[in-house]
């Protein structure tokens, strides 16, 4: 155990933070899962403790394993991988998974397992560090936009359009962290703009093609629509519902909380361990634990940032920004939907939430963060032995 200990690297601050929120996920999802338990039957609550516990552990076993792995092999793997995930996504839309009458192709099932995968997160993770590969390939060089369509935005492309019609939160998160790694990395503002404009005309395109042939999507734009109509209007039905819901249990919540596992809620709000479990948690633990939370991802942004400076290469800088601020703009947008500021999305809160592709992707990331940071700390440790060799009077100095 303490050779494992030993052989923990990279920044500190993000270890303990993923630690914590882990730690705190345990009591919210154990309580709120209880929904779950008596609604598919069976009342085992424990037995979603146990899954839980589950995910988490192989997700820890992911961000070691991950760390360890000298971050520039990233680089080559993420060339092999971004064939992978648009296959992956080819075969989880072919399927014609549906959920209440509309198409939510999201989830593959692995063989011989037994378990469902998300693509769509493996393909976001995938594609920042692709994203970051060309990026700093071409950080120095001077470049024209049609130099950068096929290596960079084909695939960019490629990988939404497979994702926007199951999933369209996803694919416009994922959209939206490209072009912020591209801002930084230094990609011009004015093929950015083509960039930006030519994928608001392709949605748009491709959403008044949808309305007028319903059947192609199974009236995916259907949903987005009644969830965008029903947050405006307020309408106490579908999406709305959950939100009216959200909203009273964070009311019942108040300062203090009603305390662990006393949430009343939880029994009447659809995802309480998944998508909605901040109200939850808010409601238990009150404003305190709410805005503790807040600060907790915060914190997680600010370290970040911080590894993200202190990268040796622009690669190393990249990267972490590509699949580090996703944790964080994922967390935001979970507690504004849980407070009302914006419409259901379907986004669960990193580490918190229940779900074994939601954490496993995030550890995934983590563990990519946390190579550069141990990368950074290799070079000091290097230099601070040359500079022993090279002051050996230092050296019998101290001994003395």
């Amino acid at each position: 155990m303490q050779q494992l200990i030993n052989n923990i690297k990279g920044d500190r601050s993000i270890w303990a933070i993923a630690a914590l929120l882990a730690v705190l996920s345990f009591l919210p999802v154990y309580s709120a899962s209880s929904n779950l338990a008596y609604t598919n039957g069976d009342g085992n609550t424990f037995g979603y403790f146990v899954k839980h516990f589950v995910h988490l552990f192989l997700g820890f076993f992911i961000i070691y394993a991950v760390h360890r792995i000298p971050y520039r092999y990233f680089r080559g793997l993420s060339n092999i991988f971004i064939y992978v995930v648009l296959l992956l996504l080819v075969i989880t839309l072919l399927q014609g998974t549906t959920i209440g009458g509309a198409n939510a192709s999201r989830w593959i099932k692995v063989p011989f397992v037994g378990f469902t995968f998300q693509t769509s997160a493996f393909a976001s993770v995938v594609l920042m560090v692709y994203v970051a590969r060309y990026l700093s390939k071409i950080h120095s060089v001077s470049v024209s936009f049609k130099e950068t369509i096929l290596p960079l935005w084909l695939p960019v492309f490629c990988v939404l359009a497979l994702i926007l019609p199951a999933n369209l939160s996803t694919a416009t998160i994922i959209f939206a962290m490209v072009v912020l790694a591209a801002f930084i990395g230094g990609y011009p503002l004015r093929y950015l703009g083509i960039v930006v404009g030519g994928g608001a005309l392709v949605l748009a395109f491709f959403v008044l093609t949808v309305m007028a042939f319903p059947d192609l999507m199974e009236n995916r734009v259907d949903t987005w629509k009644s969830r965008v109509d029903e947050y405006l209007s307020n309408e106490d039905k579908g999406e709305a519902y959950q939100i009216e819901k959200a909203k009273i249990a964070i009311a019942s919540g108040g300062v203090k909380g009603l305390g662990p596992g006393k949430s009343i809620q939880k029994n009447f709000l659809p995802q309480s361990s998944s998508d909605f479990i901040y109200a939850i948690i808010v409601e238990e633990y009150g404003l305190f634990g709410g805005l503790f939370l807040l600060f907790m991802y915060l914190w997680m942004l600010f370290r970040i940032v911080i590894v993200s400076q202190k990268a040796d290469t622009v690669f190393g800088k990249l990267i972490v920004i590509g699949v580090g601020l996703p944790i964080v703009f994922q967390a935001l947008i979970n507690m504004a939907v849980a407070v009302g500021l914006i419409p259901v999305t379907g986004q669960t809160l990193p580490l918190i939430s229940s779900g074994g592709t939601s954490i496993w992707m995030t550890c995934l990331s983590i563990g990519i963060v946390l190579s550069v940071s141990a990368r950074r700390q290799d070079i000091k440790a290097q230099e601070a032995d040359e500079g022993e060799v090279d002051n050996p009077l230092g050296i019998l100095a101290e001994t003395i």
